[in-house]
């Protein structure tokens, strides 16, 4: 005798879409990013952290701010320690990503930004900020540009 091999019957539940809970969007998941200007001349460096659209400045500091002496202003530990006091707001504030623009005097002036942009990108890098982009947006004549100082030029 052969016995017939019945699979059992599930009963089928109708078509019925799960229902979800909303998920509830937090904070922290949301990527908060920032902007942070770099402005490096020979005699200083400028570095200011605003919102994605420029408007909203969340943090400032400059070499002159952190060093005692004027001709200190310009070289890279100055620029270091500025980074570090613009980093330490933003990771205040919550922000952990950071898009760098790095800009020099530009226009009849250096087109090189100065040593303490090489410094801020090394600090921020180190302070546990993620870099997302870095771009340099130095101003750049596409003519040419009279420089200060008159026809005879400067006379000392």
């Amino acid at each position: 005798m052969m016995e017939e091999k019945t699979e059992p019957v599930l009963e089928k539940k109708p078509d019925v879409p799960e229902v979800r809970e909303p998920e509830v969007r937090k904070e922290s998941s949301r990527k908060r990013m920032a902007v942070v200007h770099v402005y490096s001349s020979k005699n200083d460096t400028i570095i200011t952290a605003t919102d994605l659209s420029g408007a909203e400045t969340l943090g400032w500091c400059s070499g002159g701010v952190v060093v005692k002496s004027d001709r200190e202003e310009g070289r890279p530990y100055a620029a270091m320690q500025a980074a570090i006091n613009v980093m330490n707001n933003l990771k205040a504030k919550g922000i952990f990503f950071v898009h760098v623009r790095i800009r020099a005097p530009g226009g009849v002036g250096s087109k090189t930004p100065g040593g303490g942009a090489q410094a801020v990108i090394r600090t921020i890098a180190r302070s546990g900020v993620r870099i997302l982009r870095i771009e340099d947006v130095t101003p750049l004549p596409t003519d040419s540009m009279k420089r200060k100082g008159g026809r005879r030029g400067r006379r000392v």
